[in-house]
């Protein structure tokens, strides 16, 4: 059954009729209808209805963007992302925690070091960015095993199930993550707004399906453990699945992930059936998309990241993001809006190490165009109440809707409380069209019907975009009868409502106002924009523009600027949360923080410069003294009130060393050295694994057949004694290879021989269809034999990995960080090991052999501070002796895993912190040849991706040199 809805005149006719006869109040009604709000008795901090969440009573509009503290190991740069996202006007950030890095031996589980999370908390808190956690215990999340750790794949029974063993394999971690993350939940002070349960529980290995039985005990385990907070779920798809937790959603990625085809788009992936079944599954919750696509993943021979940004760019942002404001989404979480790096073997076998996303935000920390076009929506979202309480009004006729253009579509999104405000979202029916429609809206407003358009001229949808248009409107004391320029943001300052009107550049657009008794006209003080105005008889003035450059007009007891679309870019809305002060600036790259003193005579600002910039500052008129950056800010006052000033930008030079011109060392990683095969099974769950097998020559064996499995693009190579007898070098697409590897000669019978086999370990697989344990898929042999003798038997095989396997010997970096070659077992990728005794050697001169190299140089860097200057490990594509992948450690991180003749990745982004900017750093590199004849790097270089002033200031991240490593072989 569906709920009433009542709406328009007969709504206020009942109203009317009841509080005439009863002395009922239609603001009283209003009143309470908005604080029905739905809590658990675990705490009522955290509210919701049927609309929007609440938040200390307050209704907020959740935009969030999805980023994970483990895919950036340097806790100093956890501000600099979080202020990057709330500059942009969103209020929250989701993240995933990742199992396997916080337990990677059973019983065993440690938040030190780069797993501490406070660090992340903490830094939100300050940035004043609100938290959703999605601790799993699955998370997907493109990493090795689905976060699951690795020990998990010798555990008996289905995971993701009720089964016993699962549960008990979970519970220790559910109890701890659980604490740490009610600690730091908003009801104590913290950011942690609301808590995942589970992941994408949604698809299911036949006969198997949801196990309600599951669902609970994790729930239950979560509160036992002091969650309050709503908890939540995420379906792949609104099919209804783990409805039982307090605020159920979904996850929309409407392109898909075909980053190969960038400018492809369906003409119909705008999921318009989302809030039909938003509405059968979880009517009485707010519309949450727990996952909405903000950009894709690259695999293992893919296009590469930048055609996944082109793919889910600006357009895409315009289009697809906005498309959501009129399914009345209140809950919105970008996935993702930084991805990172899978440093340290953390991915998947279906991504490399980069987890660039095509993100809002690049893995350098950098900012993309899409973030400009993300924050005029957030912005303008932040500063809409009304929105927060509307519903779809026509979600199944949008075809021509109030324009009869068939060939446009339009949503209407109403404040069905308010029963006044509406949002109309317009956009192409064909969303791949790049043709230009010109149109006028028909609309239903406070003062009638209005055909928009007032003052002649037609408006333009240029191909590829899309636009919100809004009606009776309220900014402050200002109402707005229409606007289709559409607003940026807007703030009261001393009374004065500051409104900001953009469009693309050269396009026409109307706003209507609201007469006032004693409104003065409009009045252009500053720019050369021409303002057309026309009287309604109904009592509102329509003011008709063009989007072109900066036009400031003054209108009673508003100032509207009237921008184009890279003007709007500019604006910077800097109020906290709790802010009853806002604060504006135009100008600059970024602009982090806007702080007002206690008797608003100051005003601090920081921010981020690329040029040379001119600021515009609309604060208290009390405002005497700015500081920009710890530095005092000449200002000047226009006409008008505002403050402006020129803002030099310093980029100081910095140099950086010629990797190929540094002393290199090198040596060689040969170690001097029944059964299950399968490495997982002995505790090596990351990247190197060698196999030795000993065996006596029957004397008829004309070779060795071996299937491996190692995931994509893995490879693997095979020794017998010393002579090397062949490589599968990898592809992006086999994640096994069976293959007959010939002897070179004939063995004579009884003598004694050693298989050596190296292989790449990379990573489990995700286990996303739940009960499938897919994520247990082997790592290793499968099947051996010797073709030609059945008599010849192994009689033994050894196996190692990284050093002490799952009892790994390097907290301080990590599980993963390490595999099973002979230089990483020895620790030769670490500050301070002592090389004195290798020889002279580059990886650009590389090795003339199949086998694996090892590299070691130390260079200093002098970055000065104040500035931001990410910075990367470059190669260039080797086409002769083109078999051979290479991994780099940076003062003992590794932060690259390149495969020469697969790629797509070549540029290898390392965080400052990571790289010590001031001071020493090591630079190591293994070189595995997989073929005859050797390889090499053609290059190897530093570059710096952006040069960018900054106030950020960053501690390197702990990074211990070498010690004797007992046991190491």
């Amino acid at each position: 059954m569906k709920p009433l809805i009542l709406r328009g005149f007969f709504t206020l006719l009942l109203l009317q009729i009841l509080e005439a006869s009863s002395g009922w109040s239609v603001a009283g009604w209003r009143q309470s209808h908005l604080r029905v709000n739905k809590h658990s008795s675990r705490q009522d901090i955290v509210t919701y209805d049927e609309y929007s969440l609440l938040i200390h009573g307050e209704r907020v509009m959740i935009f969030s963007g999805e980023w994970h503290p483990y895919r950036l190991p340097v806790a100093d740069l956890y501000l600099d992302v979080f202020q990057k996202i709330r500059s942009m006007g969103f209020t929250a950030v989701s993240f995933y925690v990742f199992w396997g890095l916080l337990e990677p031996k059973r019983g065993e589980i440690s938040f030190e070091g780069i797993r501490d999370l406070q660090p992340f908390f903490d830094a939100a808190k300050e940035a004043d960015i609100y938290l959703i956690a999605r601790p799993g215990p699955y998370i997907n999340a493109e990493t090795t095993a689905g976060g699951f750790p690795g020990w998990g794949t010798t555990v008996p029974g289905l995971w993701r199930t009720s089964n016993q063993t699962y549960v008990d394999a979970y519970s220790g971690y559910i109890k701890a993550i659980g604490k740490v993350l009610a600690d730091n939940e908003i009801t104590k002070g913290g950011p942690i707004i609301l808590v995942q349960s589970e992941n994408e529980y949604t698809s299911f290995e036949e006969p198997y399906t949801e196990d309600f039985e599951y669902e609970k005990i994790l729930m239950q385990q979560l509160i036992d453990a002091g969650i309050t907070v709503p908890i939540i779920h995420n379906d792949a798809s609104p099919s209804g699945h783990y409805t039982s937790v307090d605020i159920w959603g979904y996850d929309s990625y409407p392109v898909k992930f075909d980053c190969s085809h960038p400018t492809h788009w369906d003409p119909s992936s705008i999921q318009e059936y989302l809030w039909d079944s938003h509405m059968k599954h979880a009517p009485k919750v707010p519309n949450a998309i727990y996952e909405y696509q903000g950009g894709s993943y690259d695999g293992w021979g893919g296009s590469g990241y930048d055609t996944c940004l082109e793919l889910t760019g600006a357009e895409f942002t315009r289009i697809f993001t906005r498309s959501e404001v009129g399914m009345s989404a209140t809950i919105l979480n970008l996935y993702m809006i930084f991805g990172g790096t899978n440093w340290g073997n953390l991915g998947h076998p279906g991504v490399y190490t980069s987890y660039d996303y095509g993100a809002a935000i690049g893995e350098d920390r950098t900012l993309r165009e899409k973030y400009y076009e993300l924050k005029l929506l957030a912005n303008f979202l932040a500063v809409s109440p009304a929105y927060y309480t509307t519903r779809p009004q026509n979600p199944d006729s949008l075809v021509g809707a109030f324009t009869g253009n068939a060939a446009l579509k339009v949503a209407q999104a109403l404040d069905v409380v308010g029963n006044k405000t509406s949002f109309y979202v317009i956009r192409h029916s064909d969303i791949s069209s790049t043709a230009t429609d010109t149109y006028k809206l028909t609309l239903p407003t406070s003062f009638g019907n209005l055909t928009i358009p007032s003052i002649g001229d037609s408006l333009k949808l240029q191909g590829r975009d899309s636009k919100v248009h809004v009606v009776d409107y309220e900014a402050g004391s200002t109402s707005l009868l229409y606007s289709t320029g559409e607003i940026a943001t807007w703030a009261t300052v001393e009374g004065k409502d500051v409104i900001v009107l953009y469009g693309n550049s050269g396009e026409v657009h109307e706003t209507a106002f609201k007469l006032k008794s004693n409104t003065a006209g409009p009045k252009v003080v500053s720019g050369d924009g021409t303002i057309k105005a026309k009287l309604l008889h109904q009592g509102a003035v329509v003011l008709q523009y063009t989007t072109t450059g900066q036009t400031v007009v003054q209108f009673g007891s508003a100032i509207l600027y009237i921008v184009d679309r890279t003007g709007a870019f500019q604006f910077w809305a800097l109020s906290k949360h709790d802010s009853k002060t806002p604060v504006i600036v135009k100008g600059g790259h970024l602009m982090r923080t806007g702080i007002l003193n206690d008797d608003a005579s100051q005003l601090t600002i920081s921010g981020d410069f690329n040029s040379t910039a001119i600021l515009e500052i609309i604060a208290p008129a009390s405002v005497s003294k700015v500081v920009l950056n710890g530095a005092d800010l000449s200002v000047t006052k226009t006409s008008y009130g505002t403050l402006t000033a020129t803002k030099e930008v310093n980029l100081p030079r910095a140099e950086l060393p010629n990797l190929t011109g540094l002393n290199w060392k090198t040596a060689d990683t040969k170690p001097a050295m029944g059964v299950v095969l399968y490495a997982g099974d002995y505790g090596y769950h990351t990247g190197n694994i060698l196999w030795r097998a000993y065996f006596s020559s029957s004397g008829s064996a004309m070779g060795f057949q071996i299937w491996i499995n190692g995931g994509s693009a893995f490879a693997y190579s095979i020794w017998l004694d010393s002579t090397f007898i062949g490589s599968w070098e990898g592809d992006a697409t086999h994640a096994g290879y069976d293959a007959v590897w010939p002897f070179p000669s004939k063995l004579s019978t009884g003598s004694k021989h050693i298989l050596t086999i190296l292989q790449d370990h990379m990573g489990y697989e995700e286990d996303w269809t739940a009960a499938s344990e897919e994520f247990k898929s082997t790592r290793g042999p499968v099947t051996y034999s010797f073709p030609g003798s059945d008599e010849t038997k192994i009689d033994t095989w050894k196996v190692t990995g990284n050093l002490g396997g799952e009892s790994y010997v390097d907290k301080a970096r990590g599980p993963l960080n390490e595999g099973g070659l002979y230089g990483e077992r020895q620790g030769w990728h670490l500050p301070g090991f002592d090389d004195v005794s290798w020889a002279a050697g580059k990886p650009t001169d590389g090795v003339s052999a199949p086998g694996v190299a090892f590299y070691r140089t130390n260079f200093n860097l002098d970055i000065p501070s104040g500035v931001d200057y990410p910075l990367s490990i470059a190669v260039t594509n080797s086409t002769i002796n083109p078999h051979y992948r290479a991994q780099f450690y940076v003062n003992g991180y590794q932060f690259g895993k390149y495969v020469n003749h697969i790629g797509p990745q070549r540029v290898f982004h390392v965080p400052q912190g990571i790289f010590n900017y001031q001071g020493q750093n090591t630079l190591a590199v293994s070189l595995w040849a997989a073929k005859p004849g050797g390889a090499k790097l053609d290059s190897l270089q530093l570059q710096f991706n952006a040069q960018i002033e900054s106030p950020i200031t960053v501690q390197n991240t702990p990074a211990p040199a070498w010690s004797a490593r007992p046991g190491a072989y």
